[in-house]
């Protein structure tokens, strides 16, 4: 999350020179922000996508009417970072970022994580546990499942910080966090006899 102040108040929209429009400033860093992209640009075929992203998303609100400058606005960059680079090393070089724009539109930038979680050792696609897995897919589906790493969080993490090999599975539509999102209660059933097979295995 990124916190973008002006130096001044808030002022009328007509008279601009009595504040510094943070929206300008916060409308110019996310557009810097892109550099993350090139800075740390490392793919891994292992991972669907194969690269880190850098997006923004929500926008806090400012002021509730049209005709005011804002002296304040907040907006949050999501990152999904690749196992190979460190957290820490992403968010000092947007940190670098935010202090140029700062000073060349003389404002104040504050960056803080709303959450932050440094990548847990991958588990081996040769793991037994994937193996184990794979098998079971195979009979109750007869399909051939691959391993693959996703930007998205799941319970495995604390697992492989733990030192456990872990592993994650579900079937279901890609539809996370769309107006529509759902799962199938057929496919429900279905990873449920999956575990079960996983379960019954010699």
């Amino acid at each position: 999350m990124d916190q973008v102040y002006s130096d001044r108040y808030q002022c009328h929209a007509s008279t601009p020179e009595k504040g510094n429009n943070s929206l300008v400033g916060m409308s110019r860093l996310i557009i810097a922000l892109r550099q993350l992209k090139d800075k740390f640009s490392i793919s891994d075929e292992l991972f669907d996508p194969p690269i880190s992203t850098f997006e923004p998303t929500k926008v806090e609100p400012n002021v509730p009417n049209i005709n005011t400058i804002p002296g304040m606005n907040v907006f949050h960059l999501d990152c999904r970072i690749l196992p190979r680079y460190q957290v820490g090393e992403v968010f000092s070089y947007a940190k670098e970022i935010a202090a140029k724009i700062a000073n060349d539109y003389d404002l104040k930038i504050e960056a803080e994580a709303c959450y932050w979680l440094d990548s847990a050792e991958p588990t081996s696609p040769d793991a037994p546990v994937v193996k184990a897995l794979a098998k079971a897919i195979k009979r109750v589906k007869g399909k051939d499942a691959r391993p693959v790493g996703i930007g998205g969080g799941t319970v495995a993490a604390f697992f492989r910080k733990a030192g456990f090999p872990a592993v994650v599975w579900n079937t279901g539509f890609d539809s996370a966090h769309q107006p529509d999102e759902y799962c199938p209660i057929s496919d429900t059933m279905t990873d449920a006899k999956i575990f079960a097979s996983i379960y019954m295995e010699d």
